[in-house]
């Protein structure tokens, strides 16, 4: 853990033990701020300067978009916290090959776009706007908390033929029990965080503790759904891919790897084969005489 990080955990512990609703105001300002910014690889490079870029203005920000292709078959692409659209390139890459039009953002905070606050709720908005400018996708695909954000969307009226979920929590408690954990916030403090939270970051919103969940009334979601999960994920336990899986039931095909990691999974040639077939086997079953 950064030097950094742990002075934050350590000042959160200290305040939470004496003054709960303290530390609880502090770590929600951390929530929300991703605090750094994922660097471009070299290998990213080559085929993020294929793309158009543009800028969207989702509730007053700007938000930069990426995309492969002509605009038929449009894939999104959705990126989880502290990552950016560049991760995306091997699977845009490939979509692209295959005749499928990707669409990938940088959320606010994140890549090349501005701002220093992001929320699930700005992943829904941007979501939304693309949906606006897109149509139906034939799919959607979203790593990590992305993912969490997709599901979200797709209940608020995001449409899609079908989802890939890549390293996703289940659940947005499991995001919250996480975020204390890596802070170091005590349990003391975690009602008034809870509270905080709703007050503060999500003004206006019922239930988020259900509703943000990728779990949350499963059967408002009927598309297909792919399940992309690495056994020795740190970030993402492999438990919450069993809980997605079993709330999905007969809807949900599990993809399982070995050793990629929480990240380096989005690069795989194998994972990127997977969502490939995936893919297109929904394009085949659209169009069965093609």
């Amino acid at each position: 853990m950064p030097l950094a990080a742990r002075l934050v955990r350590a000042a959160l512990s200290a305040t939470g033990a004496v003054a709960p609703p303290l530390a609880a105001r502090a770590a929600t300002s951390l929530f929300h701020r991703p605090l750094s910014r994922l660097p471009l690889r070299p290998v990213e490079e080559p085929v993020l300067r294929r793309a158009t870029q543009d800028v969207l203005q989702v509730n007053g920000r700007p938000v930069v978009v990426h995309t492969w292709g002509d605009g038929t078959r449009p894939v999104l692409l959705v990126h989880g916290w502290k990552s950016r659209a560049a991760c995306f390139t091997a699977l845009a890459d490939a979509l692209a090959a295959r005749g499928f039009t990707p669409v990938a953002f940088d959320a606010p905070a994140h890549g090349a776009s501005g701002g220093a606050t992001s929320t699930i709720l700005d992943f829904r908005a941007i979501m939304l706007a693309l949906h606006a400018r897109h149509g139906r996708f034939a799919a959607v695909v979203g790593h990590s908390v992305g993912a969490l954000g997709t599901c979200f969307a797709l209940r608020e009226g995001l449409t899609a033929d079908r989802l890939v979920t890549i390293s996703a929590p289940a659940t947005f408690p499991h995001l919250f029990d996480s975020f204390c954990a890596l802070t170091g916030v005590r349990d003391s403090a975690k009602p008034a965080l809870r509270r905080s939270f709703e007050r503060r970051l999500f003004p206006g919103e019922h239930d988020i503790w259900e509703r943000f969940s990728a779990t949350h009334r499963p059967e408002q979601l009927t598309l297909p759904l792919m399940v992309v999960h690495d056994r020795e994920d740190r970030a993402i336990p492999f438990a919450q891919a069993e809980r997605l899986v079993a709330a999905y039931a007969d809807r949900a095909d599990l993809f399982v790897t070995q050793g990629l990691g929480h990240r380096r999974i989005l690069s795989d040639p194998r994972v990127v084969e997977a969502v490939l077939a995936f893919t297109t086997a929904g394009e085949q079953a659209s169009h069965p005489a093609a």
